[in-house]
């Protein structure tokens, strides 16, 4: 349907969709991303119109869905702030291609996609600066996203040339199909040296940009096995089972063993100072899956970098 600026755009809530998240119901109806309308909830643009005259209820957007309930929305009449901007990341190499699929090596301080309140580069952008022309269904500024990284986490991402490995591998990554292998380095010696994190994840009660083990948040199972046990640090390859935002970093806190040079969640920074990081040491090392159309087994893996290496050696080097 597309939404119109400047304009209050209505829909009443019918039957079948009464309990759903309400902004699930509007990006379905008017084919807007998720992450525009998460802006637009925040500026109290999305109202369930009263029907007593009695003033509008401004919705949150995890609210449910009241069926016949009226939700406006006021569009602002401002410029897209997801727009898709052609911008080369020198950085970003290519790991895998064929005809319906891109892997990349996701450097750090790239998006994987424009969300609101991010200026920097994105993986979209630097795909479109290299000429791929990725026209798949779903919101614009997504073309072909199947999964995403964090800004400060590196490695492996594979994104989707056509609309058959799109659908493909949305479907794969909902079901849990591919095996997502991060290498994480983080403070101290986890006791015990492998094991299963099987803690809920959810929005922080009092820091809106962090996460959180919480008694009502998400299922979020985590697998680890240590590799390599330093004097201050331990890698470790983990497994996700989920795949929650920020969920390593959640749960290697939880186990109060922040991955290295993660300042969010309670890393020391003066140990990050001394290996030079200015980011979490967290890498996605492997990403394996049937293709999407072929269905032969595709395993991509990704080199550590730079700074995530030079720290590695440090650590090392205490032991000498």
């Amino acid at each position: 349907m597309g939404m119109r600026p400047g304009l209050t755009e209505r829909l009443q809530v019918a039957e079948a969709e009464a309990g759903r998240r309400v902004d699930a119901v509007l990006a379905d109806a008017f084919g807007v991303s998720r992450s525009l309308l998460a802006d637009w909830f925040s500026r109290g643009l999305v109202r369930a119109e009263s029907r007593s005259g009695r003033r509008d209820r401004v919705l949150a957007k995890s609210a449910k869905a009241v069926a016949g309930e009226t939700l406006a929305v006021d569009v602002p009449d401002d410029p897209d702030p997801l727009e898709v901007r052609a911008e080369r990341v020198d950085a970003l190499s290519i790991l895998y291609e064929d005809d319906d699929l891109v892997a990349v090596d996701k450097p750090t301080g790239v998006a994987a996609h424009p969300s609101p309140g991010w200026v920097g580069p994105t993986v979209v952008g630097a795909l479109a600066a290299l000429g791929y022309d990725i026209t798949t269904s779903g919101a614009p500024e997504r073309q072909g996203i199947v999964h995403r990284l964090d800004v400060g986490t590196t490695g492996v991402m594979v994104v989707a040339k056509t609309e058959r490995a799109y659908t493909a591998m949305k479907d794969q990554f909902r079901e849990r199909v591919p095996e997502k292998v991060y290498h994480a380095v983080v403070q101290g010696i986890p006791d015990p040296l492998s094991g299963t994190v099987d803690a809920p994840i959810g929005r922080h009660p009092g820091h809106h940009w962090k996460f959180a083990v919480l008694d009502d948040g998400r299922p979020s199972v985590t697998h680890y096995e240590t590799l390599e046990v330093f004097g201050r640090g331990t890698l470790l390859e983990v497994h996700l089972e989920t795949g929650r935002t920020h969920q390593i970093r959640v749960h290697t806190s939880a186990l109060r063993h922040p991955c290295v040079g993660d300042l969010t969640y309670g890393a020391d920074p003066r140990l990050a100072a001394e290996l030079g990081l200015t980011r979490q040491w967290l890498h996605a090392h492997r990403l394996a899956f049937p293709h999407p159309v072929t269905g032969e087994p595709v395993t991509i893996t990704s080199p550590y970098p730079d700074d995530l290496a030079h720290a590695l050696a440090a650590l090392r080097g205490d032991e000498d």
